[in-house]
């Protein structure tokens, strides 16, 4: 299973706008398309950023989708208000696990890694093995890690039914993030909380 994410810097005063159209007119035309099977979309309402996350069933899907949903994409970033370009990456997704559906209010931890590309697989591996720990916390809906091999770029995403539930796990998730990131050799170089706007993604478990 293969994500392409599209990061905005968005006015905070259109993201209402933004999301709308990526709910009304964007996924739509995903849903359409060969191989998809979902979207999400999350947002920070103080910084403006916004990250659109598409799945797709295999590599050759996501990539045969590219040329198709560049205008509406770039119609999106004009109504997000970002004066900027769009960062857009291409992930495999290495880990899914979902304990339920995250529902209205849900908020997302997500924090960005780098590893020696040769230890991508052995990262995999040490995320894994703190999945059953993460199903301790209060509160979780679900957990991800996406993988760029070639770099050696990792990025998590760990799902709460709400901001409360994810402040009252802040030390755990401090601590699984520490044990995790120095078992794995990774260097953290950027972390940051939002809230789930969109929730449409129909990847299978992959544990």
């Amino acid at each position: 299973m293969y994500a392409r994410t599209t990061t905005v810097e968005a006015t905070p005063s259109s993201i209402d706008a933004g999301i709308a159209y990526v709910r009304d007119q964007v996924m739509p035309l995903l849903e359409g398309m060969d191989g998809h099977i979902g979207l999400s979309l999350l947002a920070d309402r103080s910084s403006g950023r916004c990250i659109t996350t598409s799945a797709w069933e295999s590599e050759d899907a996501m990539r045969a989708s590219g040329p198709l949903v560049q205008e509406v994409r770039n119609r999106a970033v004009e109504i997000f208000g970002d004066m900027g370009s769009p960062n857009v990456d291409e992930w495999e997704i290495a880990v899914l696990h979902r304990e339920h559906e995250a529902g209205e209010g849900a908020c997302v931890r997500v924090t960005w890694a780098n590893v020696d590309p040769a230890q991508v697989d052995a990262g995999i591996e040490v995320f894994k093995s703190a999945l059953p720990a993460m199903q301790q916390l209060e509160g979780l809906c679900s957990a991800s890690l996406l993988v760029d091999r070639a770099s050696g770029r990792g990025v998590t995403s760990v799902a709460f039914e709400s901001a409360e539930a994810m402040e009252r796990n802040r030390d755990e998730i401090e601590r699984l993030k520490g044990s995790v990131s120095e078992d794995a050799a990774a260097l953290i170089f950027e972390e940051r909380d939002f809230e789930l706007m969109i929730a449409h993604l129909r990847v299978p478990e992959l544990v």
